[in-house]
């Protein structure tokens, strides 16, 4: 039994204790140390790989840059528990209630701001999906468009800055780029920073959502249109007060950090404080909301560092046992160019997409598949948006789509999963759209961070 063939097993068996529902930082670290055990006892694995784990933990928790994860994780929890992102998602609903395929369009709205300011998909989802979907249904959308719509729009945030998605990539791809350049014999590399990735993925995360819109004007969506009593004046006071505040600071946020002003964690710390002050303007600020948002953070917070920290179990291990020889091999010498081993690899995350979070596939098969890919020359903010994009299109495939269950969830017993699941198809086909465009036109990516660093 060769050292690459127990490699093997040893991914094998922890995608398989993975799909038992064990939590996955402790199937990353059991499995890790059960084959590290054994590798030891049988003298195919060298210990000393265990001893550097105390510095990997010590340098993720001292990572300035992952300051930034329950800043922004609790920014958005304050929008969502305060009700801010309802009180505009009903704002817009009015403001184009009364025209064809206003609402849809609405719901793209919001989500490109929920996106902005939550980058949480499942909250984007059901949010939007207990709100529009009843509204939607009265004005006689059809079952397949609503849901579509709010599936589509919900996972904009894996997109749209100031992603999670794109802040925990960054961090990984950096290290995947060093690593490829220490490999390649240069010892003053350069590294990706989230304000990298958050440029690229400007022009992306616009694109997608105009082309959403562009579908729903197309199609055109016959709707009855709900009069109300309001007056449009008393209508426009809403929709200014519920509107600029959040999308002020969103773009304070992102100016800051795209511009080089502020670092990730300065400008998450501002975007805390922004909900915090806006949550106490509007009188939603209290103690049940904060106490909510507060527990919430640690929560998530605390689910990404525990994932990280497994992770980087299962990377020195791996590494131990020679996975990276076995991953240069079958990408080197199995595919006959470098961009088969590319859309070999962003294969391999659109399918795991269906099983894993993103947070796990980020940790796991980045560190395993990105610094041979580096070492192929691709630019590593181009493969950054093009593994977002890809994730995001995941998380909206049937029929494992991670969107498609939290709509599932809270959608009434009338609409069936299968309206659901053909209701995402022509916005799964705009994503793909989109992602042969970044694919073939890398510009598209790279030319606001290059514009930046000029």
């Amino acid at each position: 039994m060769t050292i690459e063939f127990i490699a093997i097993l040893f991914v094998i068996f922890t995608f398989l204790f993975l799909l038992s529902g064990i939590p996955v930082a402790i199937v990353l670290t059991g499995n890790s140390l059960l084959f590290a055990s054994i590798g030891i006892v049988f003298d195919f694995f060298d210990y000393s790989y265990l001893i550097a784990i105390p510095n990997r933990i010590f340098g993720i928790m001292t990572n300035q840059n992952l300051l930034a994860v329950p800043l922004f994780i609790f920014m958005g929890l304050m929008f969502e528990k305060s009700k801010i992102a309802d009180e505009l998602l009903t704002a817009m609903n009015s403001l184009y209630s009364s025209t064809k395929g206003g609402l849809a369009i609405s719901v793209i709205i919001v989500g490109v701001l929920m996106g902005a300011s939550t980058g949480i998909v499942g909250a984007s989802v059901v949010t939007l999906g207990l709100l529009s979907l009843p509204v939607m249904m009265k004005n006689n959308y059809p079952p397949r468009l609503s849901c579509g719509v709010i599936c589509a729009s919900g996972t904009l945030g894996q997109i749209i800055p100031p992603s999670l998605v794109l802040i925990l990539l960054a961090d990984v791809l950096s290290s995947a780029y060093q690593q490829a350049q220490l490999n390649a014999g240069i010892f003053s590399p350069e590294n990706v920073t989230i304000s990298d990735l958050f440029a690229g993925a400007l022009l992306p995360g616009i694109l997608l959502p105009i082309l959403y819109i562009i579908y729903i004007k197309l199609i055109k969506p016959a709707s009855i249109s709900n009069k109300n009593n309001v007056s449009n004046m008393s209508m426009n006071i809403n929709f200014i007060s519920s509107f600029f505040p959040p999308i002020i600071l969103i773009i304070l946020v992102l100016g800051s950090i795209i511009f080089g002003i502020a670092t990730p964690s300065e400008a998450a710390a501002l975007g805390a404080l922004g909900a915090l002050i806006i949550s106490y303007l509007k009188n939603r600020l209290n103690k049940t909301v904060l106490e909510e948002s507060s527990k919430e953070t640690i929560k998530l917070t605390s689910m990404v560092f525990f994932i990280l920290i497994g992770a980087t179990f299962f990377s020195l291990v791996f590494r131990g046992l020679e996975g990276e020889s076995l991953i240069h091999n079958l990408l080197v010498h199995g595919p006959d160019n470098r961009e088969l081993a590319l859309i070999i690899t962003l294969l391999i995350m659109f399918f795991l997409g269906f099983i894993l979070d993103f947070i796990e596939i980020i940790y796991i098969i980045i560190p395993l598949f990105g610094p041979i890919l580096f070492s192929f020359g691709f630019d590593p903010i181009w493969v950054g948006i093009l593994i977002a994009m890809v994730l995001q299109t995941s998380f909206l495939t049937p029929p494992f789509g991670f969107s498609l269950f939290y709509l599932r969830g809270v959608a009434p017993k009338n609409i069936s999963t299968y309206d659901i699941y053909m209701g995402v198809i022509p916005f799964v086909l705009i994503q793909l759209f989109v992602i042969g465009i970044i694919y073939f036109f890398p510009t598209l990516a790279t030319i606001i961070p290059d514009l930046i660093m000029m």
